[in-house]
């Protein structure tokens, strides 16, 4: 089978693709990409057996064809090229040749019959929205997410189609993260799916445009078709918690303050905080907030903002990442923030970004 085409055509789906491939495989076939030449059409694909990715290329073949060659070797070789320049990939046997001007490669490859293909996902649901929408959805929630937490169901994202909207939910047991969208479409009954972090992140680096794309969910597995790029990850089989009960309603006396003045006076005070609890003490008073950090060396930072609130006075202790990780998703110049009581979770929320709520729990300090 012989290839031909431009640096930038064999570019291009490279590297919407090699972010899947792992630098240490514990299967030498994965760290291969498939190219596959059919009925005119070439595409690469790759994987780490939980995440695919499928990108079709504006590449020319000689025949119907597959073979499986370095994934990220192939890569540095087009980086290595000179712009424009004519490609020609040689497989023959258990070798390639990749040919550019005075520029000569030869790569080992596997036998394409041994690379994991996900073909049908047995797609129970799918909708169309545009990518911007999907991309806001998962940029707002991510940062939520646990990191190889034992309640594994918790290391990913929610995704809830329910009443024609689709919300994503993402929690670490300490804070919650909380956005959805409405669909054009009313889509039918409700469904919910949890995606594992590595296909949140691949996913986020995919959405960039304005056009539309088609979300399919099947009973394992979750499908994004974009453009000539698709996008297939396994779903976490587990029952994420009743993210409902956990979130405040918004009722009762809460504070109102400027977003920006509110964030930049957190980072402040956050230097002298405790490096490895990152705990502040926000002590409220009517119209008034003053936030404090203190840390072994007996280093302590104070900061007073002037805010909205005739509420209780009352002092309560946060995580100062997981307020300034909140503020930093919303978009409006005004921020409100409820506190209850000092054992409370406060509920953050502006009007400015619609069918947004972040919630984060308090800490002893």
């Amino acid at each position: 089978m012989k290839l031909t085409a431009t640096r930038e055509a064999f570019l291009d789906p490279l590297q919407a693709i090699i972010g899947v491939v792992e630098r240490r495989q514990t299967m030498p076939i994965l760290a291969n990409v498939l190219i596959t030449a059919r009925k005119g059409t070439v595409r690469m694909t790759a994987t780490d057996l939980e995440v695919e990715m499928v990108a079709t290329g504006e590449i020319a073949a000689d025949g119907d064809g597959e073979v499986t060659l370095p994934g990220r070797k192939l890569l540095d070789i087009c980086k290595a090229l000179n712009d424009g320049a004519k490609i020609v990939v040689d497989i023959t046997g258990d070798k390639a040749t990749v040919r550019a001007g005075r520029s000569r490669f030869t790569l080992a490859t596997l036998p394409a019959t041994e690379f994991p293909v996900v073909e049908d996902i047995h797609a129970q649901q799918a909708i169309t929205l545009p990518q911007g929408a999907l991309k806001r959805l998962l940029e707002k929630t991510q940062f939520s997410m646990a990191h190889q937490d034992v309640r594994y169901y918790l290391n990913g994202l929610l995704l809830e189609i329910e009443k024609g909207r689709l919300r994503a939910v993402a929690t670490d047991g300490h804070r919650l993260a909380l956005c959805d969208v409405s669909l054009n479409a009313a889509a039918d009954g409700n469904h919910q799916v949890i995606v594992p972090r590595k296909g949140v992140l691949e996913l986020q680096r995919l959405l960039h445009a304005d056009e539309d794309l088609t979300l399919s969910l099947g009973t394992n597995h979750i499908r994004v078709e974009v453009g000539t790029i698709r996008f297939t990850s396994k779903l976490i089989d587990g029952r994420f918690p009743d993210y409902q009960r956990v979130i405040p309603k918004q009722e009762g006396k809460f504070i109102s303050a400027d977003r920006e003045d509110l964030k930049h006076s957190l980072y402040r005070t956050a230097i002298l905080s405790n490096e490895k609890y990152r705990g502040i003490r926000l002590d409220l008073a009517e119209n008034a907030l003053r936030i404090q950090a203190h840390n072994p060396e007996q280093e302590e930072a104070e900061e007073e903002l002037e805010v909205s609130y005739d509420g209780q006075s009352m002092e309560v202790g946060f995580n100062v990442n997981y307020l300034m990780d909140a503020l930093g998703a919303l978009d409006g110049e005004t921020v409100s923030v409820q506190i209850s009581d000092p054992s409370s979770s406060c509920l953050i929320w502006d009007a400015g970004t619609e069918g947004c709520q972040y919630v984060v729990m308090p800490m002893r300090l």
